[in-house]
C-alpha cells in the first residue's frame, strides 16, 4: 500500500458559516479550473485522492487543517462549483453528506442521460457501491461511513472520497481509479486517522488473500454447513489474545444470507463483497471458520497510517517529500494567482498557503 496518513480530526459542532462556504465555492472552483486548463480533469482526480494536498486545499479554502468538515465542507463547495458546468470541467461530482451520499446513483446515472461517457454508467454506480460497501464491511475499523463523494470525469476515471466516524473522530478514505490494480487488494490511494485500533478486520488487505480465496468458497457451502460450524465456534473456550472475537456472531441470523450466497456462487471475493445483503458479520463469520476451522487468517492490521502533513523536518513520521511537497505549492500558487476572485480573497488564500508552506 502507498504512503498514507492520519491527522487529528475531533468533530467539531457547528457548520461553515453561509458567508465562508460561497467562497469556498468560488475560491474551489477557480482552483479546480485552472488545474483542468493546465493539467486536464485527470489530474484533479489525482489531486483530490492524495490526502495531502485534498487536506492542503482545505485550509487554503479557509479550514483549520484539524477541522473534520474539511471533508464534508471541501467536498460540498467543489460539488457546487462545478455543478451547471461539468461540461467545461470534463468533471462530475455525485453524493455527499449523510442523505446526499444514498443519492450518488441517481445522480451518476442523471449524468449520463446529460452527458457522452466514456464508462457505462451503471458500472459507475457499482463502483461508488462497492467503495462504500468495502470501507463500512469489509474494512471493520469501527468508523461508520457517512460521507461519500464519487468523482469521475467524461472520460471515465473515477476517484472516492467518503469519510467514517467513531465517537468524535473521524477517518477518511481515498480512492483514484488510475492508482487502482485490484478492486480488493489495497485499493486505497489511502485511509487517514488519528485513532489507530489494536485490532482491526481488513479484508482487502495484502495479507488477506488466502482468506478472500477460503471464504469465497466457504459462501458457496450449504448454509446449514456453516451454521453448524459456527455453533461449534461459539462453544470454543479461545484465548483472551485471540484475534476473532465471536460475541457478535449469530448464527442464526445470517442464514438466510448464507442461503443467498450459496445460491448465487459467487465466481471471487469481489463477488461476494457486492451480494445484496453480505455486511459486516456476514463477511466476520466467514473469515471466523477460515481462521479456526482452515487456518487461513485475514490480517487484523489497522490500515490507517501517518499524517496529512508533507511529512516531518526531523525524519518522523517519515521523511519529507521534497518533489512531492513543492509539487503541492505550485500547483496551489498558481491555481491561486490565476484564479478570477476579488483581490482580497486571493491575498488571504495565499496567505494561508504561506502559512502552510513557509
Amino acid at each position: 500500500m502507498r504512503q498514507t496518513g492520519i491527522a487529528y480530526l475531533p468533530l467539531h459542532g457547528g457548520k461553515a458559516p453561509a458567508w465562508l462556504f460561497q467562497r469556498m465555492v468560488r475560491l474551489g472552483r477557480e482552483i479546480s479550473r485552472h488545474i483542468v486548463e493546465e493539467y486536464g480533469p485527470e489530474e484533479l482526480l489525482v489531486r483530490i485522492s492524495d490526502p495531502y494536498w485534498f487536506q492542503s486545499l482545505g485550509c487554503v479554502l479557509g479550514f483549520d487543517w484539524h477541522s473534520s468538515g474539511v471533508t464534508t465542507t471541501v467536498c460540498g463547495a467543489l460539488k457546487e462549483a462545478v455543478k451547471g458546468k461539468e461540461k467545461d470541467f470534463g468533471l462530475v461530482i455525485a453524493g455527499g453528506k449523510g442523505a446526499t451520499s444514498r443519492k450518488t446513483p441517481s445522480e451518476i446515472l442523471a449524468a449520463a442521460d446529460r452527458f457522452s461517457l466514456k464508462q457505462d454508467a451503471n458500472e459507475l454506480v457499482y463502483l461508488s457501491r462497492l467503495t462504500a460497501k468495502i470501507d463500512n464491511n469489509a474494512v471493520q475499523d469501527g468508523f461508520q461511513l457517512y460521507h461519500h463523494n464519487f468523482f469521475f470525469t467524461l472520460n471515465g476515471s473515477w476517484a472516492v472520497v467518503q469519510q467514517g466516524m467513531s465517537d468524535r473522530f473521524a477517518r477518511r478514505y481515498h480512492w483514484h481509479s488510475d492508482r487502482i490494480s485490484s478492486l480488493t487488494v489495497e485499493p486505497h490511494t489511502a485511509i487517514c486517522s488519528n485513532m489507530r485500533k489494536e485490532k482491526a478486520l481488513n479484508l482487502v488487505a495484502a495479507k488477506s488473500a488466502g482468506a478472500q480465496a477460503l471464504m469465497t468458497e466457504l459462501s458457496k457451502e450449504r448454509p446449514e454447513k456453516l451454521v453448524s460450524e459456527l455453533e461449534k465456534l461459539r462453544t470454543l473456550s479461545l484465548p483472551a489474545r485471540h484475534e476473532v472475537s465471536v460475541k457478535e456472531i449469530h448464527p442464526k441470523s445470517i442464514e438466510k444470507i448464507l442461503l443467498k450466497t450459496y445460491e448465487n456462487k459467487a465466481g471471487d471475493f469481489e463477488a461476494l463483497l457486492g451480494m445484496p445483503g453480505v455486511g459486516a458479520k456476514t463477511l466476520r463469520a466467514l473469515a471466523l471458520i477460515a481462521e479456526i476451522t482452515y487456518g487461513t487468517p485475514a490480517s487484523w492490521k489497522d490500515p490507517a497510517k501517518f499524517s496529512f502533513a508533507h511529512g516531518g523536518k526531523d525524519g518522523h513520521p517519515y521523511p519529507v517529500d521534497r518533489k512531492m511537497y513543492d509539487q503541492s505549492v505550485e500547483i496551489l500558487r498558481k491555481s491561486l494567482e490565476r484564479a478570477k476572485i476579488e483581490r482580497t480573497e486571493k491575498e488571504n488564500a495565499l496567505k494561508r498557503l504561506l502559512r502552510l508552506f513557509p
